[in-house]
């Protein structure tokens, strides 16, 4: 069987915040943060579960489906509206669905994970039939505003897919990935902001992307040169290139976003998604590799068959 994309929608706050206006606060400049990171500007606002139930909304929308029709909710994200409830059941309320739901938290690997978990509960029997991932955050948040090592990379934003139940199996490889001893190089403590070791973040994201790419592309019985299109995760531009240059993948074979919009974790590829389909570049049959990473280090990467 098949998980395939049925519908696509995002959510961006109003609020953009460009490199001047961090400047006017900090010691950076327009050039010092898109030479170091691609990014320009980036959006903030609303909360994890408005953002989220907006991306819903609309991917169901696109999708033709009535709430009613779906069968599971899968919630990806890291900075949840509460502690408890999952934020997920808010967002069941808001868009007036009558089924299962639940988060996952797996950092900016997130929507990732969902995307897999979300394939494998389709395969059990009597599993459901269609699926709403959305990957929801509100950096923003936890976000500390006078650290400019941070405070240039991170946004809010969601992103979500209506995924469909097709007998044509599509999910060709994936990988999924964790290195708890490397949680103290990307971490939010409760009550406060995100810390992180720049430079040592840079270096194993690197190194577990590529392997994760190579280890999912070796399940799928394929190398880097039968990828058609790549859906990385935006955390900077550097790294997507470090990335791309190692696995002799051309850059153009890239869809970005992250001049606009910044790092918003879990909503970084579903985001990628609605604008490589609005470039025309995600025609049937092509091969799509999605790939992510994130703090835990976490890791995930899919290879689909559109």
């Amino acid at each position: 069987m098949g998980a395939h994309v049925r519908g696509v929608g995002t959510a961006l706050p109003e609020r953009v915040v460009t490199n001047d206006d961090l400047a006017a606060t900090m010691d950076t400049s327009d050039d010092w943060i898109r030479e170091r990171t691609g990014i320009r500007e980036r959006r903030v606002g609303g909360t994890t579960g408005q953002l989220a139930i907006e991306a819903g909304a609309k991917a169901l929308a696109d999708a033709g489906v009535d709430p009613a029709e779906v069968d599971l909710l899968v919630l990806s994200t890291t900075t949840p509206d509460q502690r408890t409830p999952a934020t997920s059941a808010a967002v069941h309320a808001g868009l007036g669905l009558r089924c299962g739901a639940f988060d996952v938290n797996a950092a900016c690997a997130g929507f990732t994970y969902a995307w897999v978990a979300a394939n494998g509960m389709m395969e059990l029997p009597h599993g459901p039939r269609r699926v709403l991932v959305i990957g929801a955050d509100a950096l923003s948040t936890i976000t500390d505003w006078t650290d400019r090592s941070t405070a240039i990379l991170f946004a809010d934003a969601a992103g979500a897919v209506v995924l469909e139940h097709r007998p044509e199996p599509n999910l060709l490889g994936w990988d999924l990935g964790a290195d708890g001893s490397l949680v103290p190089i990307l971490y939010c403590d409760h009550g406060d902001t995100l810390k992180m070791e720049g430079r040592e973040v840079f270096k194993r994201a690197v190194r577990a992307v590529v392997a994760s790419v190579e280890n999912a592309l070796e399940r799928a019985g394929l190398t880097p040169d039968d990828i058609d299109v790549l859906l990385p995760h935006q955390a900077n531009i550097r790294i997507i290139e470090a990335v791309c240059s190692r696995l002799g993948i051309p850059a153009d074979k890239t869809v970005n976003v992250i001049e606009t919009t910044g790092n918003t974790s879990s909503a970084t590829i579903p985001l990628c998604i609605d604008a490589a389909r609005s470039a025309g570049v995600l025609h049937e049959g092509r091969i799509v590799c999605m790939t992510g990473f994130g703090a835990g280090m976490t890791w995930a990467t899919t290879v689909v068959r559109w």
